[in-house]
């Protein structure tokens, strides 16, 4: 029936299935960009001989779009009243648009719902989320190309077999993706080129971490040194960051590959474990997000620190603190765009530079101010000298003419007598 269409939603992103023209008619109303969903490949879960037939004539009259969610968007699509389906995280609804109604409104039941089925649904969600970190991938990629300078200086300063390994898996992976976009499937040969892939990557991205913990725990101490040793942790720290956040990056990229090959496989040959996969691939990229957020955000709270230290004692040091500041604020801008590309949700803070003369200026207001007090009390000081000395002057005086009276009287007492 026209004018129908089923969306599908598993939190990162939103599958739209309808006829290809009500597809485009629900995308263009709302405003959003999609890439195709490649429906031709839940054939796999259909079933065999008759089911695989039918399937492959519904397939053939509907269109699947794909549409990475934001925030936004995701907010956007409440008003549809997508309900909780019997697959583990994956909402659905469906929309009809019959008669003058401009408006797409949600409706029980339609021709098209031919997702209905647990299965079929589960399929659909495993496609979806292949999609979703296809998608990161694309975004990593463009993030590394920016900084691939980077990328190849760490590389090639390195003589550990860690990463040597890894720049072999890289190749590997990279012609097992070519093999499955050219084959439309991930066969148990595909799939044995890189089953050993996995521990490469771990080993590598645990190599990583270290290093950026290093620079950290190298930044702490220095807080507590001198400033030029801090300025010294702190520009090695700007030097390095970028480089290791760069092979992060290209780990966590190469565990998407590799996870949007497993479900391949996994839909390929055991589809009734493809929703439980799923799930389990969605935890296991959870917990490495994790584990690189906690180590990322520690090194930005210690060069947080070390430019609070340096903008401390900016007046004593006007060169080296603001270098300080400068290295802290190119490492957690780095780390940002890090977060951004990877989808970890954190919040950049930077520290301006204090300059010299702002804090020369507050160290002379705080003088002034000091200054204005030591002279009220000068003042009051002052006049109580002075009584306390006109007093004193007056019983001096007091005491001298008493004292010439009296030398007087004896002088006069002894002309007498004489």
């Amino acid at each position: 029936m026209d004018n129908e269409i089923q969306l599908i939603s598993d939190g990162d992103g939103l599958a739209v299935i309808g006829n290809p023209t009500d597809v485009e008619r629900f995308l263009v109303s709302e405003g959003l960009s999609s890439k195709d969903l490649g429906l031709q490949r839940l054939k796999s879960v259909f079933g065999t001989g008759a089911a695989v037939a039918q399937a492959g004539s519904e397939i053939a009259a509907n269109s699947g779009r794909w549409v990475k969610l934001t925030t936004e968007s995701a907010q956007r699509l409440k008003k549809f009243g997508l309900m909780e389906s019997k697959t583990p995280g994956v909402s659905h609804a469906m929309l009809g648009k019959p008669g003058s109604i401009k408006s797409w409104l949600q409706i029980e039941k339609g021709a098209g719902s031919f997702l209905t089925n647990p299965a079929r649904l589960a399929g659909a969600a495993g496609i979806m989320a292949q999609l979703a970190m296809q998608q990161t991938m694309d975004e990593i990629t463009d993030y590394l190309a920016t900084i691939d300078e980077k990328v190849d200086d760490v590389l090639r300063a390195q003589k550990d077999a860690v990463l040597a390994r890894m720049i072999g898996v890289d190749l590997v992976i990279e012609e097992t993706m070519t093999i499955r976009e050219q084959v439309g499937r991930v066969s148990e040969v595909t799939w044995s080129k890189v089953q050993a892939a996995p521990a490469t990557i771990a080993e590598t991205q645990a190599y990583a971490l270290r290093q950026l913990d290093a620079l950290a725990e190298k930044v702490e101490r220095k807080s507590k040194s001198k400033i030029g040793d801090l300025a010294t942790a702190a520009n090695e720290a700007e030097s390095k960051a970028q480089g290791w956040l760069a092979v992060l990056a290209r780990c966590f990229q190469l565990q998407d590959a590799i996870a949007v090959l497993e479900l391949d496989r996994v839909l390929d040959a055991a589809p009734e474990e493809l929703d439980r996969h799923r799930l389990g691939l969605r935890a296991a990229r959870q917990n490495r997000l994790d584990l690189i957020s906690r180590s990322t955000e520690r090194l930005v709270a210690r060069m947080n620190e070390a430019a609070g230290t340096a903008n401390a004692k900016v007046l004593l040091h006007p060169t080296k603190s603001p270098a300080v500041v400068q290295s802290s604020n190119h490492v957690v801008t780095g780390v940002h765009n890090f977060h951004g590309r990877l989808g970890i949700e954190s919040g950049r803070q930077s520290s301006d530079a204090r300059r010299w003369v702002d804090a020369a200026a507050e160290a002379r207001n705080k003088a002034l101010e000091t200054g204005a007090k030591g002279v009220g009390a000068a003042r009051s000081l002052g006049n109580g000298t002075l009584d306390r000395a006109s007093s004193v002057k007056g019983k001096l005086s007091s005491g001298i003419a008493e004292r010439a009276s009296r030398w007087r009287g004896n002088e006069e007492e002894r002309e007498g007598e004489g």
